[in-house]
């Protein structure tokens, strides 16, 4: 099945879930980007939380995820919006760890245990709505969860997950975000943190063909999905808008590139794709310069 999310109740209207395959969004991005391991997994958990994190929003609206941590990975930065569609990047792709202690890709070596995760979310006002959290763990998923909890006040479980296979492929990655709305008692709440703690990883349930629905169900009773949408990766880089980049430096810069280099290629930082210009055709770009 192609990549999806579902969002959904339970427990009578007292829980909201999200829940996100993104495999296939991850593999392409791991391509594209020429990602190790442990660069792929701390980008494809990014990517699924934005994209949950997307999923509550409306409309045209949209969210931007910068996770900024003193780790050798860089910075990671993932636009999102309410339709599904995603893009992403790592500031240093090939950078790659050791195993952890528990056998596992080094993501919060990786990303840094210092710095902060930034929220900005374009909800067509005069100003972007802006948050940040302090990174605690670098794992990401309790990084997510702590600002739940801190930015928006809302008791969240967040899980995410990449699972890559020996030759560097995504086998399987997603996530999900239960969120406790009121009315659950501390029974309830109990209950759900031991069958939390007693879960499988989502990426090995869903590698092992299980459907969203289902991880859910694993959870909380009385599932109700009442949304389902496709997720796609998408960046909005084209021809035109880097024509428009380029005619911005001016003149003089131009005619600089065209004399030094004789042509130009430009490199989009989200997708990394490749767009070039030769002299004929960045002399018609001066041409249109006033």
């Amino acid at each position: 099945m192609s990549d999806y999310l579902i969002r959904a109740t339970a427990m009578g209207g007292k829980v909201r879930a999200f829940a996100v395959q993104t495999t296939d969004i991850v593999e392409e991005l791991r391509t594209r980007h020429q990602t190790t391991p442990t660069a792929t997994a701390a980008l494809g958990r990014t990517i699924s939380a934005a994209l949950m994190m997307g999923a509550m929003l409306k409309g045209k609206e949209k969210l931007t995820l910068q996770v900024k941590g003193d780790g050798p990975l860089g910075q990671i930065v993932v636009d999102a919006n309410a339709i599904g569609e995603v893009r992403g990047y790592v500031d240093n792709p090939a950078i790659d760890l050791p195993l952890n202690v528990l056998g596992k890709l080094d993501v919060s070596g990786a990303v840094g245990t210092e710095g902060f995760i930034y929220v900005t979310k374009d909800q067509g006002l005069k100003e972007a709505y802006r948050g940040s959290i302090p990174i605690i763990s670098g794992e990401l998923a309790e990084d997510f969860t702590y600002y739940f909890a801190k930015s928006e006040q809302i008791p969240s479980s967040v899980a995410l997950g990449v699972l890559v296979d020996m030759n560097q492929t995504v086998k399987a990655s997603g996530g999900f975000i239960i969120q406790l709305l009121p009315g659950m008692t501390d029974e309830e709440i109990d209950q759900m943190e031991i069958v939390l703690s007693q879960l499988k990883p989502i990426t090995a349930m869903l590698d092992q063909g299980a459907t969203l629905e289902e991880i859910l169900r694993a959870i909380v009773s009385d599932v109700m999905v009442w949304d389902q949408m496709d997720v796609v990766l998408r960046c909005q880089c084209s021809r035109e808008r880097v024509e428009q980049t380029l005619i911005s430096l001016g003149r003089s810069e131009l005619e600089a590139i065209l004399l030094e280099d004789g042509n130009a290629e430009v490199v989009c930082q989200f997708c990394n794709e490749a767009y070039g210009f030769k002299g004929v055709q960045l002399q018609e770009l001066i041409s249109k310069i006033s």
